[in-house]
């Protein structure tokens, strides 16, 4: 039995199974998902999600499923299954009798005498997904017939029938190719032998997603099949359905596949999961290397860039694609500001903290590697312009103050990683001086001056260092303010704090450090992530649900975010040393449990801030799995 794996009686259950989601991706930005049945619950669900560039800067969903079925003397098993209002059809998952993780996810089904397995697969040099059926066994050949489910939108939207869809098809190698839009790339469907396409063009109305209806969206689709292929199987035979934005070379399918799976780190175990997971999140398209946020939704993020890029690449010795992703990144910096989200026409310049933690993706270079040199030559005037264009001032009002610390925020925007507003306005607004900018800012001016021996911006240091103990620390409380202005200080207890005891560079003695690490671990720590909010407080929320305003309002205030551990974890190791081991391992083991959970094999975005701390928000998110990496270095490491 492998790491993760399915049973028939968790299979069928549906309360179980469709809680589980697969996600797969490939360098180039594409990405499947579904369930492990194979039943859709959300719109950015799809067995073949790809950029199209002609359009927008967003994902669409092409393919968004196949329903396979078994013919055997005339009788027809559908092996499919879709939501429909108060109903399942068809229940193909009745049929199933195993889900194995390992090498790729394989679906096996069981159809009287029949054993048909289903492994899916994206090929990591073209946007293609392909899916290898194998026939285990049968009696007598078996028939096969798939079809395949079209959408043809952007992965925020849904499908509706309509009478401009274009039904012409193209015949092709061993298949056809279907464009149902002007706009879109034509999508080629074929299959590694001879088949017969049978055009029975329909439209399947108001397929339901279930997790929209939860999250308070639109949730019904209706979705296009052109027809289905047909063909006869053989005990033992194996076929390859391939899906693609370019025709494939269908004789060369069979090779193609099995090299995917070489390509692949076995998920065989927790700590490969997290590896295997990593490299889901990289994307090189276009001549850009970026790191996708979380899937499914998110793009690409500066702040979470940045956070996330360490654990990804430099703790499995990927020093090079850690450059290629800062080059790309730092085409982007404008000023003192990196992007938000996005890049170009769609760059949002609101991080605050974005530059900040820019520096510290640098230092860790550093760390891992002991190259100061590459350091200095690529990046380091970058840092004098983000130092400087801080020192002038930005938008957002975000400046220098005459006693060091950085300030920053107007009203109805979010500019640090606290970001969630709804139509009220920021839901965390923390406008003033904000207690992880300013560790971040310290952070940064004495890393520039070690790397350059400037005297002025260590004179700006030693002045932040006075400043930020005078205004954030509290003797009496014994842990710092989050946010700091003229006239008042808010000593919510949030984890915003802990980045003043793990940054390379702190303004805290150790018995400061020790107070804030222990109130923090007191008031916030949970198996799953440090919480947002302490649950004392009256604003707390303990469960995220909802629609989009109810769920804002918890993202930041009460939810637990696993990416915090990893600072929580390294400033423990560093005051405690080897005694803060046990601790810390039993943080990091505590992740083996989810990787059968939600987004199986990786880590969700948050877990709730209450008991049983279920995941929620994006089902795999990069700073997630690359904090867990992060953390399982500095353990390794001591």
């Amino acid at each position: 039995m492998s790491y993760i794996h399915f049973d028939k009686t968790q299979l069928i259950n549906l309360n179980y199974s469709l809680e589980k989601e697969i996600i797969r991706s490939n360098p180039l930005g594409c990405y499947t998902s579904t369930t492990i049945i194979g039943c859709n619950t959300r719109k950015y669900h799809g067995l073949l999600v790809a950029p199209q560039p002609q359009i927008d800067g967003q994902l669409h969903v092409l393919l968004s499923n196949v329903h396979e079925s078994i013919v055997q003397k005339d009788a027809v098993f559908n092996l499919g299954i879709n939501k429909y209002p108060g109903t399942y059809s068809p229940r193909g998952h009745k049929y199933l009798e195993d889900f194995d993780s390992e090498p790729i996810p394989k679906l096996t089904y069981r159809v009287g005498g029949v054993i048909f397995e289903k492994e899916i697969i994206l090929d990591s040099t073209a946007d293609r997904v392909m899916i290898r059926y194998t026939l285990a066994d049968a009696v007598i050949p078996t028939q096969i017939r798939i079809n395949p489910f079209l959408a043809f939108r952007g992965y925020h939207g849904l499908s509706k029938a309509n009478t401009y869809v274009n039904k012409k098809i193209k015949k092709i190698e061993n298949g056809v190719q279907v464009q149902l839009y002007e706009a879109y790339d034509p999508l080629s469907l074929q299959v590694s032998m001879d088949n017969d396409f049978v055009p029975v063009p329909d439209w399947f109305y108001n397929i339901e997603y279930s997790k929209e209806i939860e999250r308070g969206y639109d949730y019904q689709e209706d979705l296009y099949v052109p027809g289905y292929f047909e063909f006869e199987m053989e005990k033992g035979d194996e076929v390859i359905f391939s899906a693609g934005l370019k025709v494939a070379n269908t004789a060369e399918l069979h090779d193609n596949f099995k090299k995917e799976i070489e390509r692949r780190i076995p998920r065989d175990n927790f700590e490969n999961c997290l590896k295997n997971s990593a490299g889901q999140f990289i994307s090189k398209r276009d001549g850009e290397t970026r790191v996708i946020a979380g899937y499914p939704w998110f793009g690409w993020w500066g702040r979470d860039t940045f956070i996330a890029l360490p654990g990804l690449t430099l703790t499995m010795e990927d020093n090079q694609t850690f450059l290629d992703v800062m080059d790309s990144m730092t085409k982007d910096l404008k000023g003192a500001m990196f992007p938000n989200v996005g890049s170009g026409v769609s760059t949002n310049m609101n991080s605050i903290d974005a530059p900040l933690w820019f520096f510290w993706s640098l230092q860790q270079y550093i760390i891992f590697t002991g190259d100061k040199q590459t350091i200095l030559s690529k990046y380091i005037d970058k840092c004098k312009g983000i130092i400087d264009g801080f020192k002038a001032g930005t938008d957002f009002k975000i400046h220098v103050q005459e006693d060091g610390l950085i300030s920053g925020g107007v009203e109805g925007v979010g500019l640090t990683w606290m970001d969630a507003v709804t139509k009220e306005g920021p839901v965390t607004p923390r406008i003033g001086c904000p207690v992880e900018i300013n560790a971040l800012w310290y952070n940064a001016l004495r890393f520039y001056h070690e790397m350059t021996g400037d005297e002025e911006v260590r004179k700006l240091a030693d002045q932040v260092e006075v400043s930020f103990v005078d205004r954030f620390w509290s003797e009496k409380k014994g842990y710092l303010a989050d946010v700091v202005t003229d006239e008042e200080k808010d000593w919510s207890i949030r984890p915003n704090m802990v980045f003043a005891t793990s940054l390379p560079y702190s303004p805290l003695s150790n018995e400061q450090k020790d107070c804030v690490l222990e109130v923090v671990k007191t008031n916030l720590f949970t198996n799953r992530g440090l919480r947002t909010l302490a649950p004392s407080d009256p604003r707390y929320k303990g469960y995220y649900k909802g629609d989009q305003t109810e769920r804002d309002n918890a993202y930041h205030q009460g939810t637990a975010w696993p990416w915090l551990l990893g600072h929580f974890a390294e400033g423990y190791l560093k005051l405690h040393g080897k005694q803060g081991k046990k601790l810390v391992e039993s943080m990091i083991d505590s992740f083996d449990e989810v990787m059968t959970q939600y987004g199986i094999g990786t880590i969700a975005e948050i877990y709730e801030g209450d008991p049983p701390h279920r995941p929620k928000g994006a089902i795999s998110q990069a700073w997630s799995v690359g904090e867990l990496l992060r953390m399982k270095y500095l353990i390794n490491n001591m």
